[in-house]
């Protein structure tokens, strides 16, 4: 499972982001055996992410891709289930994100920081071929390094 998670602070280029930093997957679920999303700053206001994972089989895969919290598609690189990716900011705490392949939504995240700025829970919502919620699935990821 791999997500992709961004915050904006509208209007203060001054304020750092609080979502900047590692961000390790919390599980007691077999798989995957590691993911680790890392948020770094990109232009004025806009972040890349870069998502390192290993699945239960030992397989190491890393993608990434860059927003400006507009909304906009953007290209991804390196995942086989998604060629591009779209970020909104709904609140200044949630952030909800659209994956796409072939132009088709495959996927749509809604990502919740914590008030402490500690955890993102996140929800992700796979679309079938109808643009349908085909499956749901939940997780908790924790800063990894100190802001």
């Amino acid at each position: 499972m791999a997500l992709i998670a961004l915050f904006a602070i509208a209007g203060s280029a001054q304020t750092p982001n609080p979502r900047l930093g590692k961000w390790k997957l919390k599980s007691t679920n077999p798989a995957p055996a590691s993911n680790v999303m890392t948020y770094e700053k990109f232009g004025e206001s806009g972040m890349k992410i870069t998502i390192d994972a290993v699945n239960k089989d030992g397989v190491k895969s890393q993608w990434s891709y860059t927003t400006n919290f507009d909304g906009k598609d953007e290209p991804i690189t390196g995942n086989p289930g998604a060629d591009h990716g779209a970020v909104r900011i709904v609140t200044p705490s949630i952030n909800e994100i659209v994956y796409k392949k072939d132009g088709k939504v495959t996927q749509i995240l809604t990502n919740v920081l914590s008030p402490d700025a500690n955890t993102i829970a996140v929800i992700y919502m796979r679309q079938d071929a109808e643009g349908k919620t085909s499956n749901v699935t939940f997780a908790t990821y924790e800063r990894e390094i100190a802001r």
